[in-house]
């Protein structure tokens, strides 16, 4: 990929996984906010576009060992997203929100203008978010198998409706996830912070890190892709 200044950011990302990381870094958005160029992107942060365009080839230069997932099939990148994405946020958005009652208990009144909205934003991104898992592992993900194996042609009219859905809920999880890193000054825990304090903000930057990920395969990569395939059925 020739990059450049214009080049898009959700672009670079797809076609070049191991930017992901620098993008990251810098809290540039590639999933739900990443078609816009990076000079947009770089002036937003206040970065240099020529300095992180050399990070971004210095990056893709290295042996990336992450599967191209425009190219592997269709039901591989939906297996992945389950087992990598799915199936652990089940697990941990439970774990976080333990942590949040027990440091709101203990440090709410120090904090009420910071942990209270904090647990009432992350309470709405759990429940939204486990309703939007079922709805992709019972619906929309096999509506993709069937349209990839050839038996889906029902749905070739009908499977872009319920990406758009999708894509609507992403943007709405990410704005809940950047309410929550402003919230709490990107994560920062106060000095005297105890180790569930601790915890619980290294906990969600992760939650976080790894929604951008899991959004950016799916906005990005696999919803095009069924589209596309639909369309051609």
């Amino acid at each position: 990929m020739d990059m450049t200044q214009h080049s898009l950011v959700a672009d670079v990302a797809t076609a070049m996984p191991a930017t992901v990381r620098i993008f990251q870094e810098h809290h540039i958005d590639f999933c739900c906010g990443g078609k816009r160029p990076l000079a947009e992107a770089c002036q937003e942060q206040g970065l240099d576009v020529d300095a992180l365009l050399g990070e971004l080839r210095a990056a893709a230069a290295l042996t990336d060992a992450e599967r191209d997932w425009r190219q592997a099939p269709m039901s591989d990148l939906i297996a992945y997203i389950q087992g990598r994405f799915h199936g652990p946020l089940r697990a941990e958005l439970p774990r976080l929100g333990q942590m949040l009652v027990k440091v709101v208990s203990r440090h709410g009144d120090r904090f009420p203008a910071t942990l209270l909205p904090l647990q009432q934003t992350f309470n709405a991104l759990h429940v939204e978010l486990l309703h939007h898992m079922k709805k992709e592992d019972d619906i929309l993900f096999p509506a993709i198998q069937d349209v990839e194996s050839g038996r889906g042609g029902g749905h070739a009219g009908w499977i872009e409706q319920p990406i758009e859905v999708m894509e609507e809920e992403h943007d709405q999880a990410g704005a809940a996830l950047a309410r929550m890193r402003e919230l709490t000054g990107g994560y920062a825990p106060p000095a005297d912070a105890c180790p569930t304090f601790r915890g619980l903000y290294y906990g969600l930057a992760e939650l976080e890190r790894e929604m951008h990920v899991h959004i950016h395969l799916e906005n990005n990569i696999l919803f095009p892709r069924a589209a596309s395939v639909a369309r051609s059925r």
